[in-house]
């Protein structure tokens, strides 16, 4: 009997850059990149609407995962992205993808030397260290050390 309770696949991130995307989160954060495909709605009648997009659409599909986390790079050529991630927490929608890390600091700097931004002004310790990342594209990354003992 088929189940009616939905199960987690995966997180979808628009990109403007997809290679240094893939420096951030592959080189950065560990992920690894796996499968990918080229997109273009022109053949394929109702891609343009499944993708939310004015068509025509053409874009790449890339994946990458980090354990059980898989996340759908989708980097559009037409229409190109645009918006702006969210600045703060109290927004709306996704806020940030948050990381365990032993070191706070190397994996800000590593984030950094990746293509990442420090945002130094969110960098508090409430019984553990922490910091926020944002990717090149602007999305947040919660980097987390260790409780304190």
């Amino acid at each position: 009997m088929p189940s009616s309770v939905p199960r987690p696949s995966h997180l979808g991130l628009c990109v403007s850059d997809l290679e240094r995307s893939l420096h951030f989160y592959c080189d950065g954060l560990g992920f690894t990149q796996g499968g990918g495909f080229d997109l273009e709605s022109t053949p394929a009648n109702g891609l343009d609407r499944a993708l939310e997009v004015d068509g025509p659409a053409r874009l790449r599909s890339q994946w990458i995962s980090h354990g059980a986390l898989q996340i759908e790079l989708l980097a559009f050529e037409a229409p190109s992205s645009g918006g702006t991630p969210s600045a703060h927490r109290n927004v709306r929608g996704l806020t940030h993808l948050a990381f365990n890390v032993d070191d706070v600091e190397a994996a800000a700097a590593r984030l950094a030397q990746c293509g990442g931004t420090v945002l130094t002004d969110t960098r508090s310790n409430p019984g553990f260290e922490l910091v926020f990342v944002a990717d090149p594209d602007g999305v947040r990354v919660e980097l987390m050390g260790a409780p304190r003992a």
